[in-house]
């Protein structure tokens, strides 16, 4: 019977019970404010169930709890769930079915993992609400597995209220920290990692990771920890780009002043955050448009974010405040968080079922380990696989071992609907053939000058009125980058159009990083880098229109990337203006009359030869 209808046959119940009788008592009748929720909250809960996972390591060395969040099957957890598992694991919804599910990408420091169940392509999936407007008091709901108690694949839910929002909880070294996270006192065990916390309208707002326990006996104390939706949003793209993600650094400590405030007290020469202008001594006022009053609240908002992301800073420095936008550094170099995310969680080998006498107080926080024994028979055959499993085929199809990586399949994914979107845009490019690019433009300024670009094979240029630049090897675009020049346009142009025509495969190294923000602002971007020998260059492009926005060429990172951006204009898909931007400065802004694909000999020409 469900929820709902067990309500109602109690509530019939109750009516019979009192009932008026020969005594002319009145029948009691159920205050419409409860009754009402009541059921709002039974149908959040109808609502949020099929959309919980409950997440079994293959040979019963654990488990955990997991979210659904689209309808292709991709799914959040813990980093800690999935770590005993490896890269292939079972899952169980309420509809009573077991699906295969892969690992996409992890976040060993936040302790975020995505996963992907296979098998269909209509899962349901939660909607994401916002731990922004969380505040202490509110209801919520968690829904998981704790003790892996859903043998029979119904989740446990448990009620309660948000007791705390931005929460920190200490990382175990640089791993595993919660910044901003949501304290509450709805019950949390072994189990319920990695699941979701709701809000009373059935809107995941969290993913729950830690809980504070009695020393021993690890019974719940009614605090539990959930990382907040709104962090788990700003590493959705990193996740899904297949790769081990870092989070972000200021390149800068602080500390509370005794007077109020953040005050830094020590920060890094080669940061961007010294390139804006942050110094010793200077007063950090907010970070994404978040106020600051204290260390902490620095520390909480850092911690939500990826490294390389670029957001709004306001400080004040000498009486002078400076609003401006950093580049965020990360946390770890890439072969030290690989080390320490190798020595954080080792996976765990099954083990036998604990003696009746036996006391289970000295495990670790977050998933449950639960003997395979315990598991009815007909799930245990479900999720259960030899002490070396052989994965199934579509585990394999959608898993590629590569370092840095958890599964670099899922990066293959994005960087060949980068390149289709890219010969979309400029319908005359095909793999292998050899194009370039003739643009006539004119200086935006009160006395324009005519401006020609030539973007060929062996050969790059750019004239300004009586002025010509011109590269013929990538040494010399790396000149033009570090030097700040406005030719710094040309390695932008050149490296599209040779992504165009060569595609990630054979441009050089090639990888989709993740989401970030345009300049501090939303919606998120997708982000594709590429190595082209001493420089590295980025493309951000609109989630929705896929078209490029910007694309920045970075020669040495203690200097200012040149940004070259490409603005549409009146909803053309076909640029009207160039930009080209240092640091927050334009040095030439160009107003396009003509962009031509041509034959490579024709840009090759000399420019009154390509005129004819």
């Amino acid at each position: 019977m469900s929820p709902k209808r067990l309500f109602q046959s109690v509530v019939v119940v109750l009516a019979l019970l009192i009932a008026p009788s020969t005594h002319g008592i009145e029948p009691i009748t159920l205050d419409p404010i409860l009754e009402s929720a009541e059921l709002e909250r039974i149908a959040a809960i109808d609502l949020a169930k099929p959309t919980a996972v409950s997440v079994f390591v293959p040979g019963g060395a654990g488990g955990g709890s997991g979210v659904l969040i689209s309808p292709e099957g991709y799914a959040l957890t813990n980093f800690h769930v999935t770590s005993p598992a490896g890269s292939f694991m079972r899952c169980g919804l309420n509809d009573g079915r077991v699906y295969d599910a892969v690992i996409v990408g992890i976040d060993p420091v936040g302790d975020l993992a995505m996963i992907r169940l296979l098998g269909r392509d209509d899962f349901p999936y939660a909607e994401m609400g916002s731990s922004r407007a969380a505040q202490a008091g509110d209801w919520c709901m968690v829904i998981g597995n704790p003790f892996l108690l859903a043998s029979n694949l119904q989740p446990t839910v448990t009620w309660g209220i948000l007791s705390g929002v931005g929460r920190y909880q200490y990382p175990s070294g640089t791993l595993l920290e919660y910044g901003d996270c949501l304290q509450t006192d709805a019950s949390i065990n072994p189990g319920n990692s990695g699941g979701p916390i709701y809000d009373s309208s059935g809107k995941v707002i969290g993913i729950v990771g830690r809980a504070s326990f009695e020393k021993r006996g690890r019974v719940n104390v009614g605090v539990g920890y959930a990382i907040s939706i709104n962090q788990a949003k700003n590493f959705l793209g990193y996740l899904r780009s297949g790769r081990i993600v870092d989070h972000a650094t200021l390149g800068a400590t602080v500390v509370t002043d005794p007077d109020g405030g953040v005050v830094v007290s020590n920060i890094l020469d080669t940061s961007d955050a010294y390139r804006r202008g942050l110094r010793y001594g200077a007063e950090i006022l907010e970070i994404d448009g978040r106020i600051v009053q204290t260390a902490n609240d620095v520390q909480n908002i850092l911690a939500t974010f990826p490294n390389g992301w670029r957001v709004p800073l306001t400080f004040r420095y000498e009486g002078k405040t400076t609003n401006t936008l950093v580049r965020l550094m990360s946390v770890h170099l890439p072969d030290e968080l690989l080390e320490k995310m190798a020595g954080a969680l080792p996976p765990p080998p099954p083990r036998q079922a604990p003696k009746p006498d036996q006391e289970e107080g000295d495990k670790e926080e977050g998933d449950e380990k639960k003997p395979a024994e315990s598991i009815p028979d007909k799930l245990r055959k479900a999720i259960a696989g030899k002490a070396n499993p052989k994965y199934p085929k579509a585990v394999n199809e959608q898993l590629v071992s590569r370092k840095g990586y958890a599964n670099y399949h899922f990066n293959q994914v994005q960087q060949e609907r980068f390149r289709n979107a890219l010969r979309s845009q400029f319908p005359g490019g095909k793999a292998g053939e050899s194009v370039a690019w003739v643009i006539e433009a004119e200086t935006d300024q009160p006395q324009p000058q005519q401006v020609q670009i030539r973007i060929g094979k062996d050969k790059t240029e750019l004239v300004v009125g009586e002025k010509t630049f011109e590269a013929t090897s990538r040494g010399k675009l790396y000149d033009e980058v570090v030097d700040g020049s406005v030719a710094g346009m040309l390695p932008a142009l050149d490296a599209w159009r040779r992504m165009i025509e060569k595609g990630p495969q054979k441009f050089g190294e090639t990888f989709y990083l993740g989401s970030m923000p345009l300049a501090g602002e939303r919606p998120l971007r997708d982000c594709m880098v590429g190595l082209d020998g001493e420089l590295e260059v980025r493309w951000m492009s609109h989630p929705d229109s896929e078209l490029v926005e910007v694309v920045e060429v970075f020669a040495d990172r203690d200097e200012d990337p040149a940004e070259l951006w490409v603005i549409r204009e009146n909803g053309d898909e076909q640029p009207s203006i160039l930009d080209l931007r240092y640091g927050l400065d334009s040095v030439l802004r160009l107003k396009i009359k003509s962009w031509q694909q041509v034959p490579a000999e024709t840009a090759e020409a000399q420019p009154e030869e390509a005129a004819e």
